[in-house]
């Protein structure tokens, strides 16, 4: 098995592998509550403004949003560009580290609608 992929090792005597700290911080991140759907829609919409991005995912509070923003664009995937004009204008869209997620969602989406009951 290749890239830290765990074997059960059933059968052969031998303990199993441990997973792959990079792969298990990496859906740790993607898999918190809302993180998933923000960078699929940044994906899929491009560079959208708070108010856009909250309409996406129905039932996510302020707070939560914020916090989510805040932690995806710590991790260099999401970019945080204050809007010039009048009144506060903040846009969010991916870094190329965020984009480089696409492939991955793509393939998960397929999974998903073949396999996972919405």
């Amino acid at each position: 098995m290749d890239r830290g992929e765990r074997s059960s090792g059933a059968g052969t005597g031998a303990a199993p592998k441990q997973v792959c700290p990079h792969f298990q911080g990496a859906v740790e991140l993607i898999g918190r509550r809302w993180s998933g759907a923000i960078l699929y829609t940044l994906a899929d919409e491009g560079p959208l403004r708070f108010a856009e991005l909250k309409e996406t995912v129905p039932g996510m509070s302020d707070r939560l949003l914020s916090t989510r923003l805040k932690e995806l664009e710590s991790e260099g995937l999401v970019r945080r560009e204050v809007l010039d004009g009048p009144g506060v204008g903040v846009s969010y869209s991916l870094t190329e580290k965020g984009a480089s997620l696409k492939p991955v969602m793509g393939s998960l989406t397929d999974w998903a609608r073949e396999w996972h009951r919405a």
